[in-house]
């Protein structure tokens, strides 16, 4: 998922990590209200129709000191972006490191998790996809996420394969992984388009968790 993203443009903070566990400086008060501005304006807006004074009166700054934190709208999107799939990788992560838990529970936790991130920041995640197609910044940040995503998942295809607790193939791992991850992304975006609905939201994690089980595992619930 993340293993091969490209590097954090010139005015773009890390947003977690190892500066995250230490007391936050004024920068990094700064860079977070402009951050939360903008997504506040996706809610409503698309990035094009977002502009720089927008986000400067939305955090209380002038634009010098937008500009000193960040060279672009596409540089907060990049930023935005990265803290989304963080979280992203780290819901993914309860299947891929689950340990002795059975998969059934842990590919339902993963996707549960992945769907009310998905409801949390749509704003930000489809403001993305679209910026793909437009930007060379935010398309190679998300190009190395999903690559992340898809040898993440093809991996623990393989060990489980390797176990004798997933099918073999065909398909390669790979393969597999790929449309799975894809088919995640996209009714994840088509959900969170739609009126906010726990029933709605319970029969999507339902649907993919299925899927997942019968495409690599061969079993249903």
């Amino acid at each position: 998922m993340m293993s091969a993203m490209s590097p954090r443009p010139a005015g773009v903070p890390p947003v977690n990590g190892a500066g995250s566990r230490r007391k936050r400086s004024k920068g990094d008060l700064t860079s977070q209200a402009i951050l939360d501005a903008a997504e506040r304006l996706l809610e409503t807006k698309s990035l094009d129709e977002i502009a720089v004074d927008e986000l400067t009166s939305g955090a209380g700054i002038s634009r010098s000191t937008f500009y000193f934190h960040y060279e672009s709208r596409e540089a907060v999107l990049h930023a935005l972006s990265e803290r989304v799939a963080d979280d992203l990788y780290d819901s993914a992560a309860l299947w891929l490191r689950r340990g002795s838990e059975p998969p059934a529970d842990s590919i339902r936790r993963a996707i549960a998790g992945t769907v009310a991130l998905w409801r949390a920041h749509g704003p930000v995640l489809r403001a993305a996809v679209r910026a793909r197609d437009t930007s060379e910044l935010v398309r190679g940040f998300w190009t190395g996420v999903a690559r992340k995503f898809v040898e993440s998942a093809a991996q623990q295809i393989e060990i489980e394969r390797d176990a004798g607790i997933a099918v073999p193939g065909p398909p390669t791992a790979r393969a597999l992984a790929t449309a799975l991850v894809t088919m995640n992304e996209s009714m994840c975006h088509s959900l969170s388009l739609s009126r906010k609905s726990a029933a709605r939201d319970r029969e999507v994690v339902d649907t993919l968790t299925a899927v997942w089980l019968r495409a690599v595992y061969g079993v249903s619930e």
